[in-house]
C-alpha cells in the first residue's frame, strides 16, 4: 500500500489559489518550507486541499512527536471545553496550569525542589529562563552558541545565530551575550583527531574566559544539547560536563535548551540526560504541547522564586486547553513504550542513512541522536564545502512526490528527518523512498556535468 497519494501535481489547483491569498494577505518575510496547503493531518500523514496525501517528515519542526491529532491530545482539549477556556494565571489559579507544572517538576532530571513557569512559546521560555537566571545571580552577561537557535524576540533573536537568515536588519541588539564556537565534530580541525579536536575546543572554552567575559559576570550558559537549526549536532557529553563545572564554581545558571531535541526525540525524554548532566533551568516548547502553543520554564525552586512579585507571566501563559494537550503528550512522551519506538524509527532511519553516505558521494555526513536524524550535503568531501544548492533541490524533489521536509544548518546545507515517532514502519520506510530517489537524482546530475 503507498500513503503517498496524489491526485494533482503539487501545489494542486486550489492549492496555488491559497497561496495566491497568502502572498497578497501576509508579510512575504513569513518563509514556507513547502507549498502544501493543509486540509487535515492525521498520524504521519498530511492531507492537503486538492485532495493529495503526504508523509510528514517535519512534524512542524519537531513540534508532533506524538502524531498529528493523538486522540488522548483532542479528547482532553474537547473535555477542557467544556469547562472554561481561559481566565489567566495572573488573575486566577487553574489546576491544569498546576497539574503540568508539578509533571514537569517531576520529569525533569534532578533531585531538588523544581518550579515551573509556563509561556506560550520557545522564545517566550528562553527570554524568561535567561530574565530569571539574571535576576537570581544579579549579574548580566549571558554566554552562548554558534550555530544556535534560540527564538526571534529581541533577546532570543540576539542570542540566535545564523545572521542573514534570522538577524540581518533586525539590530540593535540585546549587550553583554558572548558567543563562542561549539563542537561540531563533522567540521573540526583538518588533520585533527576528534579526541584532540574536543580537548581544542574545551581549551577554547577556558581561553574565552579570559578573551571574552570573566565566568563572574556570566549570569546564565544557555545551550542546545543537540543543536537543531545549526545542524542536529550532539554537544559531546565531556563538553556539557565541563560546562555544568564551570557553572558550578562561579554561580552561572546552566539552562539547557531542549524546545527541539527534547519531548524523547533523541529516546529520552530530555536530551541532556545522555550526557547526565543535570541544567539548573530546561526550556521545554513544542512536541510538550502535540501542536498546542504552550512552553515552559522548570528549574531549581531558588533560582525560579528569585524574581519580585509580579516579574513574571503573561495573559495567556498556562492556556488550560493548551495545559491539557501537553499533560496528555508528556504521559505518552514519557512511556517506556513510546521512548522504545523512538529507538526503533531511530534505527531504521540511521542504518538506512548509513547506506546512502557509502552510495552518493554528495552527502557528506549523516548524524544524530535517536529519531533525530539529519543529512548533511557538500560539494567535495574532503573539503567538506557545504551544498545549499542541492540540499534544495532534493527537498523540492521530495515535497513534489509527497514527503514534507525543511533544511536545517548553519550553512542550509542539511536536511533534517523529524517524523512524527508515531510514523509505522511502512510509512517511514516509503519517505526514505522517496528521498532516496531524490538525491540518486541529484547525484546522477552532478555525476553527469
Amino acid at each position: 500500500m503507498s500513503y503517498i497519494q496524489l491526485k494533482t501535481a503539487l501545489p494542486g489547483p486550489r492549492s496555488q489559489a491559497a497561496l495566491e491569498r497568502r502572498k497578497n494577505a501576509l508579510p512575504s518575510g513569513l518563509a514556507k518550507s513547502t507549498d502544501v496547503v493543509v486540509a487535515s493531518a492525521e498520524g504521519a500523514l498530511i492531507q492537503d486541499i486538492d485532495g493529495n496525501q503526504l508523509i510528514d517528515f517535519a512534524g512542524g519542526i519537531g513540534m508532533i512527536n506524538v502524531g498529528h491529532r493523538d486522540q488522548r491530545v483532542v479528547n482532553a482539549i474537547r473535555e477542557q471545553l467544556d469547562k472554561y477556556i481561559h481566565t489567566c494565571s495572573l488573575v486566577t489559579t487553574m489546576e491544569p496550569y498546576l497539574e503540568l507544572a508539578e509533571l514537569l517538576n517531576s520529569l525533569t532530571p534532578g533531585d531538588f525542589p523544581k518550579k515551573t513557569l509556563l509561556a506560550n512559546s520557545g522564545s517566550e521560555a528562553v527570554e524568561n529562563a535567561v530574565n530569571i537566571a539574571k535576576y537570581y545571580t544579579k549579574r548580566n552577561a549571558v554566554l552562548c552558541f554558534e550555530g544556535a537557535y534560540h527564538g526571534r524576540t529581541l533577546l532570543t533573536l540576539s542570542l540566535t545565530s545564523k545572521y542573514a537568515l534570522f538577524k540581518k536588519g533586525f539590530g540593535s541588539y540585546v549587550s553583554d551575550i558572548y558567543r563562542i564556537a561549539a563542537p561540531n565534530m563533522y567540521r573540526g580541525i583538518q588533520g585533527m583527531s576528534q579526541a584532540d579536536y574536543l580537548q581544542h575546543c574545551l581549551a577554547k572554552l577556558d581561553e574565552a574566559f579570559i578573551s571574552q567575559v570573566d565566568p563572574e559576570s556570566l549570569a546564565a550558559i544557555i545551550i542546545e544539547p543537540v543543536q537543531g537549526e545549526g545542524g542536529f549536532l550532539p554537544i559531546p557529553a565531556e563538553y556539557l560536563k565541563r560546562l555544568r563545572e564551570i557553572c558550578d564554581k562561579y554561580g552561572i545558571v546552566f539552562i539547557a535548551d531542549e524546545i527541539q531535541c527534547g519531548a524523547a526525540r533523541t529516546g529520552k525524554l530530555f536530551a541532556v540526560e545522555h550526557s547526565g548532566v543535570i541544567p539548573d533551568i530546561i526550556v521545554s516548547a513544542k512536541s510538550i504541547g502535540a501542536g498546542m502553543p504552550i512552553s515552559a520554564v522548570t528549574g531549581k525552586a531558588e533560582i525560579m522564586d528569585a524574581p519580585h512579585l509580579g516579574g513574571v507571566g503573561g495573559t495567556y501563559g498556562g492556556s488550560p486547553l493548551a495545559c491539557v494537550a501537553a499533560i496528555e503528550a508528556l504521559k505518552i512522551l514519557k512511556s517506556e513504550a513510546f521512548l522504545n519506538r523512538v529507538h526503533e524509527v531511530g534505527e531504521i532511519i540511521r542504518l538506512t542513512l548509513e547506506d546512502w553516505k557509502g552510495k552518493y558521494p554528495i552527502i557528506g555526513d549523516v548524524r544524530g541522536i535517536g529519531a533525530m536524524r539529519l543529512v548533511e550535503f557538500v560539494r567535495d568531501r574532503h573539503t567538506k564545502e557545504p551544498d545549499a544548492e542541492v540540499t534544495l533541490e532534493v527537498i523540492k524533489d521530495a515535497v513534489s512526490r509527497g514527503l514534507v521536509m525543511i533544511r536545517a544548518g548553519l550553512f542550509s546545507n542539511c536536511i533534517r528527518l523529524l517524523p512524527p515517532i508515531v510514523i509505522t514502519d511502512e510509512q517511514l520506510r516509503e519517505g526514505l523512498g522517496v528521498l532516496e530517489d531524490c538525491i540518486a537524482r541529484a547525484q546522477s546530475k552532478r555525476a553527469g556535468r
